[in-house]
C-alpha cells in the first residue's frame, strides 16, 4: 500500500453545475453544497488510506478545505473519456481512479481495490454502479484506448467500459458495486451509508 496512487476525479463544487441531476428538489446552491460534502468525504477517504500519492484531477478552482498533501492535475481533454484517459497519462501507472458520487467510500474499499489491481494475472480493476456507470477503474498501465470513445453517462458505460478494456487485452477483475449519486433517491440511500459523513449531515440539513 506504501507505493499506492489513488486518483480522484471531480469538478470543482459550483451552483449551476454541480450535481444538476439533484434539481429539484434541491436548488442548484443546494446541489453544489452536497457536491462538495461528497468531494470532502471521497477526499477524506482517499487520505486515511496508505499510499504514496494521492491526486485530486480537478475541473475548475481547487476547494479552498483542501488540504496540501493533495496534488492537483487541471483535467484535459473534451469528452469524460478523454479526460478519463488523460488523467491515468499524466499521474502514470499503476493507479486506481474514483469520482466525487460515492461519498460512502471508505479506506477498506480502496485498499481492497488496490490490492486487487496488484495481484499478478490483473491488468485493470473495474467497479460497476447498479445504474449502469462505474465509480471506480485502475489499470497497471496508463492506456489511451482503454478510454477514447467510450460512451460515457449513458445506461450502459460500466459494460462498454469493460468491454473495452477487455478487448485491449487487459485481465480485468470486477469490484464490489457501489451506488453513485445522481438523483435525489440516491443521495438518501447513500447518505443511509455513511451517516457520519459530511454528506449525510448535508443532506438532512437541506432536507
Amino acid at each position: 500500500m506504501k507505493d499506492a496512487t489513488f486518483i480522484v476525479i471531480a469538478k470543482a463544487p459550483q451552483a449551476g453545475r454541480s450535481k444538476t441531476r439533484l434539481c429539484p428538489p434541491c436548488t442548484p446552491g443546494q446541489a453544489a453544497t452536497l457536491a462538495d460534502a461528497a468531494l470532502q468525504d471521497t477526499v477524506t477517504a482517499v487520505l486515511a488510506t496508505p499510499a504514496a500519492r494521492r491526486v485530486l484531477v480537478l475541473d475548475g478552482e481547487p476547494p479552498p478545505w483542501l488540504p496540501d498533501d493533495v496534488e492537483i492535475i487541471a483535467q484535459r481533454g473534451d469528452g469524460l473519456d478523454e479526460r478519463l484517459a488523460a488523467a491515468f497519462e499524466d499521474v502514470g501507472g499503476p493507479a486506481l481512479l474514483v469520482g466525487m458520487d460515492t461519498p460512502q467510500l471508505t479506506p477498506n474499499l480502496l485498499g481492497a481495490a488496490w490490492r486487487r489491481l496488484m495481484t499478478p494475472g490483473t491488468d485493470a480493476v473495474l467497479g460497476h454502479a447498479p445504474d449502469g456507470g462505474y465509480w471506480a477503474i485502475g489499470l497497471r498501465t496508463a492506456d489511451r484506448a482503454a478510454f477514447t470513445g467510450v460512451a460515457m453517462s449513458v445506461p450502459e458505460t460500466g459494460a462498454l467500459q469493460e468491454e473495452r478494456l477487455r478487448s485491449r487485452g487487459s485481465r480485468v477483475a470486477l469490484l464490489p458495486m457501489l451506488r453513485d449519486v445522481d438523483l435525489i433517491d440516491d443521495a438518501h440511500a447513500v447518505a443511509a451509508l455513511a451517516p457520519d459523513g459530511r454528506f449525510a449531515r448535508a443532506l438532512a440539513l437541506i432536507a
